[in-house]
């Protein structure tokens, strides 16, 4: 999938996640801001990566507020936004 435009999905409720995606040359850069990053982290961005590769997105800028979401709200709000920034 390629990303044509910057898009958002999410809130910055607690139990939420928000994204924000835009076009990037440079591969993946991925930006993680977590109320609890220091426990769940690594597993937020390895889900954050499994859905960029499930997508195919190889060139991305992709920033996440973290509010104590769960996988699911995550994995809802990565696809969300991957797909308006899609066009689809």
């Amino acid at each position: 999938m390629e990303i044509k435009n910057k898009a958002a999905a999410g809130t910055l409720e607690s139990s939420d996640i928000y994204v924000v995606v835009e076009p990037n040359e440079k591969g993946v850069e991925l930006h993680l801001e977590s109320i609890v990053y220091n426990q769940f982290g690594e597993e937020i961005e390895k889900t954050v990566r499994d859905v960029l590769n499930d997508f195919k997105v190889e060139n991305i800028k992709i920033q996440l507020k973290d509010r104590g979401a769960v996988e699911c709200a995550i994995r809802a709000r990565v696809e969300t936004a991957l797909k308006r920034a899609g066009g689809e």
